[in-house]
């Protein structure tokens, strides 16, 4: 069915702008919502004006995500969430957070939906895409660290420190190795000290 939109619609157009949508979308949706109306000859007729500024007008709305695209590019977002020892997430980081978090921060409030990337669900830093502008496509820094550690990493990000996610599950590697190395070291002393001793009783019962 072709529409006249009534307002601007992401993915579809400007308002003014005549364009072809599912029946089914248009009769449940945009015309109840009065985003749209059927584009009859009348319709057309009576909407002409608002039709001529339609070019102008998707300039001006294009311009304007193209700045949001500028101002969001490159920005990061810090999660802490509870994480197993190989990194995966007990849970994730949905669309939705990573929204409400680029909102809180930047003051840039934008549809989930634009966030092109499903649930992230493991340490690390992940490059999201933004589909945001015309111009460029923004990307977003997302850093999920493990929940426990997340005091410290912020700290070391206050004091300036160029510490990443991944460093914190090497450090908890290097630490965990490094107490089972000194358990190991433990039980070889230990098991030293036993043979040892069993010698020296071995060599009195001979005497």
């Amino acid at each position: 069915m072709q529409v006249i939109l009534l307002q601007d619609l992401y993915k579809h157009g400007v308002a003014g702008e005549v364009v072809k949508v599912a029946d089914g979308f248009a009769r449940n949706y945009l015309i109840p919502n009065k985003m749209a109306i059927q584009a009859t000859p009348a319709a057309l007729k009576q909407t002409e004006a608002a039709r001529q500024n339609v070019e102008a007008r998707k300039a001006q709305y294009n311009n304007m995500l193209n700045d949001l695209a500028r101002q969001i590019d490159g920005v990061e977002l810090i999660f802490g969430r509870r994480a197993a020892s190989t990194g995966k997430l007990f849970g994730s980081v949905t669309t939705q957070e990573i929204a409400d978090e680029l909102d809180r921060k930047t003051g840039v409030d934008i549809n989930r939906r634009r966030i092109s990337q499903q649930s992230l669900r493991e340490v690390g830093t992940h490059q999201v895409a933004v589909r945001l502008g015309n111009e460029m496509a923004p990307v977003l820094t997302i850093t999920i660290v493990p929940e426990d550690e997340l005091p410290e990493f912020l700290a070391a990000r206050e004091r300036g420190e160029q510490v990443r996610a991944e460093d914190l599950m090497m450090e908890g590697f290097r630490y965990q190795t490094s107490a089972e190395e000194a358990t190991a070291d433990d039980t070889t002393e230990e098991s030293d000290s036993v043979e040892a001793a069993e010698e020296v009783e071995a060599e009195r019962i001979l005497e």
